[in-house]
């Protein structure tokens, strides 16, 4: 009876927990804590606080608390944990991490806490797994190991040297007995294991971390990207739109201006154009001064150099200056 009343008593103050936690904080990282070892954890929590929380406990605990949590305020930031009819967010060996400090800070600390481990059998390698060429310091004897997955090695100085690089766990595969056991014995521990965030929740939305690795660059890039796709659509359907109306007008001013010069049609821009083909001299001359003039204050102050427009940019207009 007494153990029953110190079970339901922690219950208790578990939801009590998890509610305060819900009202205090507005974002909150999903995190997978599968090989996570105890010492681990608790350096992790520790490097969190004050402005982070780290939260466990068996999944249906945590949805029930969410969905009581839910029922009494009508907080609906947190819907997201505990979809209606199914397990929502809370799924696997996860946790939560709460927090009000800036994400990608708060990413950066979990992530620095990573421990090596070695490989062990039926392991899911989470990245390659690659032995480099070299010695290895195994006496000729144990060469079956390499031998039974297909590593190339040759006897040099009474020792094993592997010839060249070679993978010998690829990403998703499980780890055999003979690769545990050779990763061993060259003390190699490929994996290194840490909270992994699964998901992040941030005002009720709810993305996956990859998109906080997106930079102003690259939105800047899509944007330009879809503009010229959108540009080269809009000319190729003949359909007019604002990306396309630059191109549209260097085109028609490139027409009118070679209309101007097979007639007598002219305006001021495509008269300097039908001067300079009809004596090209006259803009050597005029330039010969200029340049020879500009040496000498050279020799005390070099000039920044112009960039040159690009042909967009220039739209034929620097034929006037």
């Amino acid at each position: 009876m007494v153990a029953e009343e110190r079970v339901s008593q922690k219950k208790k103050d578990y939801r009590k927990r998890l509610g305060q936690y819900l009202q205090t904080y507005e974002k909150a990282f999903i995190v997978n804590a599968d090989n996570v070892g105890s010492k681990q954890f608790m350096d992790i929590r520790k490097a969190l606080r004050p402005n982070s929380v780290i939260l466990m406990g068996k999944n249906t605990m945590m949805r029930y608390c969410v969905e009581k949590y839910l029922e009494e305020t009508g907080d609906n930031r947190w819907e997201c944990l505990v979809k209606p009819g199914k397990k929502g967010l809370l799924e696997g060996n996860v946790g939560i991490v709460f927090t009000n400090g800036d994400l990608n800070q708060v990413k950066d600390e979990i992530a620095k806490y990573k421990v090596g481990a070695p490989a062990r059998v039926g392991a899911t390698a989470n990245e390659d797994v690659i032995i480099k060429a070299g010695g290895t310091g195994m006496d000729p004897s144990q060469t079956s190991f390499f031998q039974a997955l297909g590593i190339a090695t040759k006897i040099n100085k009474g020792t094993i040297e592997i010839v060249s690089d070679v993978v010998v766990v690829k990403t998703g595969d499980r780890v055999g007995a003979s690769q545990a056991t050779l990763l061993a014995k060259l003390g190699i521990k490929p994996f290194k294991y840490g909270l992994q965030i699964t998901k992040v929740i941030e005002g009720g939305a709810v993305y996956d971390p990859a998109v906080m690795d997106i930079t102003d660059e690259d939105m800047m890039s899509s944007v330009l990207t879809a503009i010229r796709e959108v540009a080269a659509l809009s000319l190729g359907a003949k359909y007019p739109t604002l990306a396309a109306a630059p191109h549209v007008i260097i085109d028609g001013y490139k027409n009118v201006l070679a209309v101007a010069l097979e007639t007598d049609y002219t305006f001021p821009l495509a008269q300097k154009v039908k001067d300079y083909l009809a004596d090209p001299s006259k803009f050597a001359v005029a330039a010969a001064p200029a340049a020879g003039g500009a040496a000498a204050p050279a020799a005390k102050k070099e000039e920044p150099k112009k960039e040159e427009p690009s042909e967009e940019e220039d739209m034929g207009f620097s034929l006037f200056d």
